[in-house]
């Protein structure tokens, strides 16, 4: 089996290496065959793109299962000629290490605090961006209601209205009624919402109104006309879907 395996290596050695020498986690790409001595405790295995397919056993081609890019896997031993036994779930599997990028205890520290910086980053500049378009939308409070409006400064209606804050203040392009609003974004639940979501509601399960949530348990919206665009408890009436636009 371990003969058909190699084999199988020269197949995939240049698929391997680009993914080996492309991940952006780290500056250099070590594998198998350029680690000096034995695999040591605490020695990880990442899918840094692409996929990788864990075999159920060395002297089978049954495939366990097929590993996404960004799963790593403890090594927790090597089987010569590039294959590792890495620990999948309460069992073990074995991969080759053309189909993943191994890192060292040190080395894989110090992706995880990179990656755990960026991800912090990221929010920082979601958050930002919530604030933005909240802070955007606010400057048209008093502004009028006109059905079928599209532009505060002349009159909008409700979904007009999220339509163009979300496109002017964050570059977000939505359908233009709010029924069509609602089926884009990601729904969330109410113990979820940030501002900058949207909040939907209507009739028997109809949606027939669209607002922006602006933190504190408030709501901005083009609301009728006599009211025009103005701030409102955002469960004045019951929401039908919350959606998300803007990051995680």
């Amino acid at each position: 089996m371990k003969d058909f395996k190699a084999f199988y290596r020269i197949g995939i050695a240049v698929c391997g290496l680009v993914m080996a020498f492309s991940d952006p986690l780290r500056t250099e790409a070590a594998t198998y065959d350029q680690l000096c001595g034995p695999l040591m405790s605490g020695y990880v295995a990442y899918v840094s793109s692409g996929s990788a397919d864990i075999y159920a056993a060395m002297d089978s081609w049954d495939i366990l299962r097929t590993a996404a890019a960004g799963e790593s896997f403890a090594i927790t031993g090597t089987e010569g000629d590039g294959w590792m036994e890495i620990s999948v779930g309460d069992g073990v599997g074995y991969v080759s290490d053309h189909q993943v990028v191994i890192y060292s205890p040190s080395e894989w520290e110090a992706a995880q605090q990179e990656a755990a910086f960026q991800a912090q980053e990221q929010s920082v500049n979601t958050d930002a961006l919530r604030q933005q378009v909240v802070n955007y939308a606010l400057q048209f409070v008093g502004c009028r209601y006109v059905y079928g409006g599209t532009d505060p400064h002349s009159g909008v209606d409700c979904s007009g209205f999220t339509r163009y804050v979300m496109q002017n203040a964050a570059g977000i392009y939505l359908d233009r009624t709010s029924a069509s609003q609602a089926c884009q974004g990601v729904s969330v639940g109410a113990e979820q919402i940030r501002p900058g979501d949207l909040v939907f509601y209507g009739q028997g399960g109809r949606v027939n109104h669209v607002a922006i949530y602006i933190g504190n348990g408030q709501i901005v919206h083009a609301s009728t006309e006599k009211t025009g665009v103005k701030i409102s408890n955002w469960t004045y009436r019951t929401p039908l879907r919350i959606a998300r636009f803007l990051g995680n």
